[in-house]
Order: structure tokens, then C-alpha cells, then sequence
């Protein structure tokens, strides 16, 4: 059995917490329900493991408690479920077992639960545990909110400045599709994902005059736009939760050979992860219209790509890599492919690539 709730589903923490209870005894159930509305939650009751996934989809709760035997679907298997996805595996959910029962209990840490209690059911504990995990909830959701409104940013700086729209999308799809050729694990496809979105959101402090400027920028405002990777890093460093992506979006700029910025550093020095998100930043860049020139068709911007790799800008194994995924079909079956790209000034400069 599979269960997804979806993103549309997830609700900031309500002024009255809502509870999930799931028991197949019926005097436990309403039990729990009476005590918890009581202490003025908001409460919903499931009879089996099935009813109660259905009403987690339905409802969002705000925390669940969960027997562990049950006919049907165990306690065991619907925490299992629901921890095994991002969209739910937040939620907090206390199993409830009897004293003594240690490989159910077992089972059910394996299975992600966050507390037990045990039966008959303390009244005082009951509450206690409660409450420390609904204020966890709390802090949670609030650090959620924040990563969301962080990746907003990135559509806001998207929408304000010269890019096409749509930039971020594809940016974060081409780098994880990469990173997926790469064989990377889940804690860096979605380091890349979120780093896509964000790379560029220190162009929120760069000013319009310069941002929205649709001929090549002069010396001293393309130094001022070199501040934008620090600004985003800078910001990014504010949110734990976005540690990961603090290297790429400071240095999704820097060069194999040395000559980037901000900090010029060289080969493996750069974080693997920003030199993943530096080629399809650059191929974006040359497959959409620019103010300063139109878009180039995807077999050209490789090419230009293999020849900004062997002179010392991007991985060349990288970009190779990259042009592979291309030529198999996998890009275009994304279905972000960016506008249908005309044939313009091959010549793109290294000073240009660095404007993307």
C-alpha cells in the first residue's frame, strides 16, 4: 500500500492542534478522544490502520496516536508508512503498547515512532508527551515555513530580474536529472534541488538599474552583480535547514582553472555540488532569450558548453556527463524544456556565461 498527502494538504499549526487517534478498541479510542478534548484539542478517531491513513490525507493532523496491534494494517506498518514519505514523515506519532510488549516496541522505532505509551494509559503522561511533541510540531512547521518562503525568494528574484521564467524549474529538474546520472544520494539531490532554486537569490539585493540592465553590464556593474553569490550565502546561512546549500549558492560562479568568483577557488576546491549546478546554469543560460542576445539551439549551447570546459571554466567529466543525459532523451522527457531555441551569435563570451 502506498500513501502520498499531498503538498496542498500540509496546514500551519492550527490555534487548536488537531489529534489523530488510531485504536481498534473502541473504549481506548473514545477514551483518549474524551481526555484530549478536553485539554482543548480538536480530535479524530479511526477504528483500523486503513481508516486512519485515509483520514491523515484527509485531515493533516498535527500529531498521531497510533496502537500498535491492530487487525489489518498494524500500528507498526501505517508509522512506517507515513515516515517513509517528506511530505508526512514530520508529523509526530506516539505508539501506544503494553507493558512489556519490547519487540513490538522495537518494530515500532524501527518504523520511525517518535514516543510510546504504555497501557492502561497514564493521564498525566499522556498529556505530557503530548505537548513536548506538538510544540517540536510547532518549531518545525515555523522552520518549514521560513525554507518555503526562501525558495519563494527565488521565484521573486526569477520573476523581478532578466530571466526567462521558468529558470528555476528547469535549473532545479537539470541538476538533480544530473545528479541522478551521478548516482548521488538523496541528501544531495535534494541539496541540488533546493540549490537550483536558490543560486541566484542574492540578486534581490542587486539593483534593478543593474539587474533588469538589457546591454552588457560595465566593469564596475558587473563587479557589483559578483556580489550576489556572498549576498545568497550569506542569507541561505540564516536557516539550517539550508546548510547543505550554502555551497552552492556561493559558488556556482567559481572556475576549474581559478578565474571565478567570489572567492577564486580552483579544481576540486569547488564544491561538487555548485559545479553540478554551474553546467546547467550555463546551459539554461544559452538556451533561453537574453536581453543581450537570443537563444542558442541545445546542440550549440553543448557545444559551447565542451569548449567553456576545456578552456578551465566547468568539469569537463561533468559536462560530458551532462551531454550524454542530453543525447539520451532523458531532458526533454522532464518536460521543462525551455523555448525552442534559435540559432544566434555562437561566440558567447567568457564574461557573458559569467552574467547567468
Amino acid at each position: 500500500m502506498s500513501y502520498h498527502a499531498h503538498p496542498a494538504d500540509k496546514k500551519t499549526m492550527r490555534a487548536s492542534p488537531k489529534v489523530l487517534v488510531i485504536d481498534d478498541h473502541e473504549p481506548t479510542r473514545d477514551g483518549l478522544r474524551a481526555l484530549l478534548e478536553q485539554a482543548g484539542y480538536t480530535v479524530s478517531t479511526a477504528s483500523d490502520g486503513s481508516d486512519g491513513l485515509r483520514l491523515f490525507k484527509d485531515e493533516s493532523p498535527d500529531l498521531v496516536l497510533l496502537d500498535v496491534k491492530m487487525p489489518g494494517i498494524s500500528g507498526v506498518d501505517v508509522c512506517a508508512e507515513l515516515k517513509a514519505h517528506r511530505d508526512t514523515c514530520l508529523t509526530p506519532v506516539i505508539m501506544i503498547s503494553a507493558v512489556g510488549d519490547r519487540d513490538n516496541q522495537l518494530a515500532a522505532l524501527q518504523a520511525g515512532a517518535d514516543d510510546f505509551l504504555n497501557k492502561p494509559v497514564d493521564l498525566e503522561e499522556l498529556h505530557a508527551r503530548v505537548r513536548s511533541l506538538l510544540r517540536i510540531k510547532r518549531l518545525t512547521d515555523d522552520l518549514e515555513s521560513t525554507e518555503l518562503l526562501f525558495l519563494s525568494l527565488g521565484r521573486i528574484v526569477e520573476a523581478a530580474g532578466s530571466l526567462h521564467r521558468g529558470h528555476c524549474e528547469r535549473l532545479a529538474q537539470y541538476a538533480v536529472a544530473l545528479g541522478h546520472e551521478l548516482n548521488l544520494e538523496q541528501s544531495d539531490l535534494e541539496a541540488l534541488h533546493r540549490g537550483a532554486f536558490l543560486h541566484d537569490i542574492g540578486k534581490i539585493a542587486i539593483p534593478d538599474r543593474v539587474l533588469l540592465k538589457k546591454s552588457r553590464l560595465t566593469r564596475a556593474e558587473h563587479a557589483l552583480m559578483k556580489q550576489h553569490p556572498v549576498i545568497g550565502d550569506d542569507l541561505c546561512r540564516t536557516l539550517r535547514s539550508l546548510e547543505l546549500v550554502c555551497p552552492i549558492v556561493r559558488h556556482h560562479h567559481e572556475r576549474r582553472d581559478g578565474r571565478g568568483y567570489p572567492d577564486g577557488l580552483a579544481g576540486d576546491q569547488i564544491p561538487f555540488l555548485a559545479q553540478i549546478v554551474r553546467v546547467v546554469d550555463i546551459f539554461d543560460a544559452l538556451t533561453t532569450h537574453r536581453p543581450y542576445r537570443r537563444a542558442m539551439s541545445r546542440v550549440k549551447a553543448l557545444q559551447i558548453l565542451q569548449q567553456e570546459a576545456q578552456t578551465g571554466g566547468s568539469s569537463e567529466s561533468l559536462v560530458d556527463r551532462f551531454v550524454e543525459l542530453h543525447n539520451s532523451g532523458r531532458l526533454v522527457s522532464l518536460h521543462l524544456e525551455p523555448l525552442a531555441g534559435h540559432e544566434a551569435d555562437s561566440t558567447a563570451s567568457s564574461r557573458e556565461l559569467q552574467q547567468t
